[in-house]
Formats: structure tokens, C-alpha cells, sequence
């Protein structure tokens, strides 16, 4: 592969490094996303109709590239970025995409992801969220969902529900959009080890949808889905950015670090660090090539899992690699001023390991998917979901 930068992406490469230079970020993440969206440097890739610009994808890798460079934080609208929109796109109506998909780019609307359940998580086709039609053609939801990743601060968000408990669980689900403040819908932020709260919890009690927020057919909820779950796993790591910590990042703080530690703990560092410095230059050369795949017009696969597995698997070896050279100062802080970023970040790795699909879940699907291995038994194949349940 040649990653070498052609002609024009060399000049978008500039266009795009000056531009962040001269203009510092919003303190209102909303405000910065809207700035770098009236710039172009939002939804690089969305088709022109849905308020994009219509550029390949390796456009939007360079701008990522560029923002990652010079460590500005991620866009707060991520999800509805890489995960809602792009679902809407390939299954909203004309009017869902006219309401929606402009100001989800500008950040004027936030949205959320609303799949996993108590009882629904790595299994996402057994959740139990009823959506039931009411005489007027209308919809009345009724559940839980649970780690939903920034639900107390969403407008909207797309919601996979069952519409029919009698048939095999993949085929009787549909999918949504929600409105967040809408009545009957409750939000409880989860408190993470690292201190946060980006997780909720969301309660529907009888919570009104319009027919006309329905996203696909009636019961072919799951074909939405999988739209947005290949896009999430290209989203996390799969374009060839980097999942956590930037790994010069790593070898800096490393190298920094070796001089404090006895001659044979420094040996297996420097073998730890040159591991995980390989294993991230995978995945982002994996990436790579998951963006040439779209960029001749194929929409996100299996393989998009890969680049997500192991990417996150090289994040988690290079954090821990980076707070255990901090020795005894690793219980406390990562700097002598008490900066902990390392610590917060390693509590943070392993919610992004599940995110998108677990590590166990996506060899399921590399194994069978891609590599052609015979499919993980099922004990529930063949029966209706009601019947499952017992």
C-alpha cells in the first residue's frame, strides 16, 4: 500500500491543518462541531443531499488525522455521526432525513444509540423493549435499555424495539427514532471506575411514537441494525484512527519513564512497547484498507470487526504498558502534579472493548463471517422468541 498523500489529498491535508491551526476550539463542544461543520470538515463523507460533502473517505481520515495531531478532543456528536445518521441515511424517509440529518451534523440535535438491555447485551436480538401498535397506527414503547452512551445529554435516538414476540427474534424487531425528552422517558446516568458518567440507563413507560419515526419495514428491525453496527465498529478504530491513546503518544511517555526502572524491567518494557506500537500500526494499516473499501462504493462489512478487535486490544496493552512504568506513582497519579489521564484512561478501555460488540462477540463473527468457520450452536434457532424465553 502507498500512504503516501496524493496531490489532492495533499492540498486537503493543508486546507484542513490551517484552517484548525487558526481556530482554536469553542469551549461549547456544540459550538466548535457547528464551526467545524460551516468549514466542510463535518460529514466529509455524507452524500450532498443529506447535508454532507459528498468526498471520499479518506477526506474524513485526514481531517481526523489533523484533529488527532494536534490533540483536540473528539466531536460530541459522534454516535449521531458515525452510528444514527448513518442509518438514517440508508433507511429514513425523505422527511426523517430532511428533519434530521443537517442539524445532527451542526450538533444542533445530539443523539444516542439505544440497543443493549439488561438482559440484552452480547445477545442484542433477545431484548425485550415492546413497541406495540395502537388504534390510531401509532406506537407505545415499553422497557429498559442500559449503557447507553450519552443519553442524559441526547435529543434523539434511533431504538430497536420487538414488534412481534412470535416469531424467531431476529424477525420481529423494528427499529425508531426517539424522541429523548418525550413523555415517559426516563434517563439515569451509570457512575464508571473512571469517575464518569457517559453511560445511562433509560426507562420507556408508555412512551408515544408516531408511526412516521419508524426507520425500515416492520419486522426488519434487525437489517436496520446491522447497518448500524457495521458502522459502529468502522467508527471505533476501523478507519484507521486510533482507538485510545496515540501510540507516540505512549512511546514518549514510555521513554521518558525507562530511566526509573531497574535494567531488567527496562528490557521488558521496551519488548511490551514495541509489541503494542506493532499491533497499533495493524490495526490502523487495517483501517486503511476498510477505507479504500469505501471508497469504491461498498458499504462497511464483517471485516470492519477486525480493525475494531484489534485495535482495541493494542489500546489496553499500551495504557497498561504506560501506567506501570509510573511504578509506585501508578496508585496515584500520572505526573508528579497529580495529572491521572493514564489511569483514566485504562478505566475507560474496557467499556470500549464492549462497545460495538464484544471482544467475544466479534471473533463470532470474523470466524464465521469472514473466515467462513462453522457457526457458534445456537440453542434458540428455529423457535419464536416467546418460546425461547422459556
Amino acid at each position: 500500500m502507498d500512504f503516501d498523500d496524493t496531490p489532492d489529498e495533499a492540498a486537503w491535508r493543508a486546507e484542513v491543518r490551517a484552517f484548525l491551526e487558526q481556530h482554536p476550539p469553542a469551549e461549547d463542544p456544540r459550538q466548535w462541531q457547528a464551526v467545524l461543520y460551516d468549514a466542510g470538515f463535518v460529514g466529509v463523507t455524507w452524500p450532498v443531499e443529506a447535508g454532507g460533502r459528498g468526498g471520499a473517505p479518506m477526506r474524513q481520515a485526514i481531517v481526523d488525522q489533523e484533529m488527532a495531531r494536534l490533540g483536540l478532543r473528539p466531536l460530541i456528536n459522534l454516535i449521531g455521526i458515525g452510528m444514527c445518521g448513518p442509518t438514517v441515511i440508508m433507511h429514513g424517509s425523505d422527511d426523517q432525513k430532511r428533519r434530521y440529518l443537517r442539524r445532527l451534523l451542526r450538533a444542533d440535535d445530539l443523539w444516542c444509540q439505544l440497543f443493549s438491555e439488561p438482559a440484552a447485551g452480547s445477545d442484542l436480538a433477545a431484548l425485550r423493549t415492546r413497541a406495540v401498535r395502537d388504534d390510531g397506527g401509532d406506537w407505545r414503547i415499553s422497557g429498559q435499555k442500559v449503557w447507553t452512551t450519552l443519553a442524559h445529554l441526547a435529543d434523539y435516538g434511533i431504538l430497536l424495539t420487538r414488534t412481534d414476540p412470535d416469531v424467531p427474534k431476529h424477525r420481529g424487531l423494528t427499529m425508531f427514532v426517539v424522541d429523548m425528552k418525550a413523555p415517559g422517558v426516563t434517563v439515569r446516568p451509570l457512575r464508571q471506575m473512571n469517575g464518569e458518567s457517559h453511560f445511562n440507563e433509560v426507562f420507556f413507560d408508555d412512551v408515544r411514537i408516531p408511526d412516521t419515526e419508524r426507520l425500515g419495514d416492520v419486522g426488519a428491525g434487525w437489517t436496520v441494525a446491522l447497518t448500524t453496527l457495521m458502522n459502529e465498529r468502522l467508527s471505533l478504530g476501523g478507519g484507521g484512527t486510533a482507538i485510545g491513546p496515540k501510540p507516540e503518544t505512549v512511546a514518549r511517555h514510555v521513554a521518558a519513564h525507562l530511566g526509573t526502572l531497574p535494567t531488567d524491567r527496562q528490557v521488558l518494557a521496551r519488548q511490551q512497547l514495541g509489541r503494542g506500537l506493532v499491533a497499533a500500526l495493524g490495526a490502523r494499516y487495517t483501517g486503511y484498507r476498510q477505507l479504500s473499501r469505501l471508497s469504491r462504493g461498498e458499504l462497511p462489512g464483517p471485516e470492519a470487526s477486525a480493525g475494531k478487535l484489534s485495535g482495541t486490544r493494542a489500546a489496553r496493552d499500551l495504557t497498561d504498558l504506560a501506567v506501570r512504568v509510573l511504578g509506585d506513582g501508578a496508585r496515584v497519579a500520572a505526573t508528579r502534579d497529580g495529572d491521572g489521564d493514564w489511569q483514566t484512561m485504562q478505566a475507560a478501555l474496557p467499556g470500549i472493548a464492549i462497545a460495538g460488540g464484544s471482544d467475544q462477540v466479534l471473533r463470532n463473527i470474523i470466524g464465521e463471517r469472514v473466515l467462513g468457520l462453522p457457526a457458534e450452536p445456537r440453542a434458540d434457532k428455529g423457535v419464536t422468541f416467546k418460546e425461547s424465553l422459556t
